[in-house]
């Protein structure tokens, strides 16, 4: 179902705030959302930013803190700004004050498609974008490695952008929410790789093909601060962004990195969002190309990446990961009984020949043109198995 709309309030010459009934939040959420300059002057459609807030904050934060609209005054791009309280971007797996609150099924599953809907929006990959500060910075992230089929570029700043290191930071935002420590994910002793398949470090390789930008500060005080005392929240959020930058770097993926002296403070996000803008727009104008081959890694029991369709079973949280997949073929690793539809890679109804490992058989694309496999996985620990393609 989609959400509706409870109420419509315009703030500002492009400044609108909704507030819309969601049938996963079960109850009304708002979002601010920034319209070109433009947009109401032709029929001409825009890429959308999700620009998200921290910790603490809410939806009103970017235009109220942090310049929002003077920095995007003179882009062609609608601004979305969501609520996410302190939810970490995520669906929780224990009740907090408002429920199990599923924030990631209500920003994906909901939110995109009724603004694709509602606005005059390029609806596609290449023309959404995601950007934030700390908690946010780890939603646009984590987000954009999970959906990949949604989004070409993402931006963080002073972004908790590795929750194997901190794990006390996601506990103390769900019990601002009135939730135990471990209502996001479980509890990390017991629940780790439920931490990690929304962790942006360990997705960190779903980036590749996709515009990326990591700002942070160290926490010493720096240029914009009054106060001269250092600060242990930055400097945390530095370790993190650092250690991301570190992994995106040993993987190959290219991206904007920036660090200097400064604090956990609006100041910083806002010049960072006025320097990371013009990165994002010249990401609409040239998108980067969809990886090829695909290589995609999740502890979801299926998931999609660029066409692609895994689905393992029995389905529990556990990695697996897809790789080097084209037409030519793919591996897959995991454990238990993989099933795999490919992109429409392949003219339809044509045979194609198939090795599986060591083993030769046909398959038939089908109308759509694609392939479907079933491939038994490790039984017992993780096992690779490999698939190559050709035309009979």
């Amino acid at each position: 179902m989609a959400p509706e709309v409870v109420s419509r309030v315009t703030l500002g010459p492009r400044l609108v705030e909704y507030e819309l009934y969601s049938p996963t939040l079960r109850e009304p959420t708002a979002l601010r959302i920034l319209f070109p300059a433009a947009y109401g002057e032709n029929t001409a459609r825009f890429p959308v930013l999700y620009l998200l807030h921290g910790g603490d904050d809410d939806y009103r934060a970017w235009t109220d803190k942090g310049g929002a609209a003077e920095a995007t005054q003179s882009l062609p791009v609608i601004v979305v700004m969501p609520n996410a309280r302190n939810g970490f971007y995520s669906d929780w797996v224990k009740p907090g004050r408002y429920g199990r609150t599923a924030w990631e099924t209500f920003h994906i599953g909901e939110l995109v498609p009724w603004v694709d809907s509602t606005f005059r929006t390029e609806a596609r990959r290449e023309s959404r974008a995601l950007a934030g500060l700390s908690m946010g910075g780890f939603g646009a992230m984590s987000y954009a490695a999970r959906h990949p089929d949604l989004f070409s570029a993402a931006a963080s700043f002073s972004g908790a952008l590795d929750t194997n290191v901190y794990t006390f930071i996601p506990g103390i935002a769900a019990r601002r929410d009135g939730g135990a420590r471990g209502s996001i994910w479980g509890d990390r002793a017991t629940n780790a790789t439920r931490w990690r398949a929304h962790n942006p470090w360990d997705l960190a390789a779903n980036l590749r093909g996709m515009t990326l930008a990591v700002r942070t500060r160290t926490g010493l005080p720096g240029p914009l601060d009054r106060d001269r005392r250092p600060d242990p929240v930055e400097a945390i959020v530095f370790h993190e962004s650092l250690r991301f930058h570190r992994r995106l770097a040993a993987l190959g993926i290219g991206h904007t990195w920036h660090y200097g002296p400064g604090t956990h403070d609006w100041p910083y996000w806002a010049v960072d969002l006025r320097e990371t803008l013009p990165i994002l727009h010249k990401a609409f104008l040239r998108p980067p190309p969809i990886p090829s081959p695909v290589t995609h890694v999740s502890a979801e029991p299926s998931y999609r990446a660029y066409g692609w369709e895994v689905r393992v079973s029995p389905a529990h949280m556990e990695f697996s990961q897809l790789s080097d997949a084209d037409k030519n073929g793919f591996s897959l690793t995991g454990r238990g009984i993989a099933h795999v539809r490919t992109p429409a890679l392949f003219e339809p109804d044509r045979t194609c020949t198939v090795t599986i490992d060591q083993l030769h058989t046909e398959l038939t694309a089908d109308s759509a043109g694609r392939l479907d496999f079933r491939l038994q996985l490790g039984r017992r620990k993780p096992g690779t198995v490999r698939v190559r393609i050709g035309v009979a």
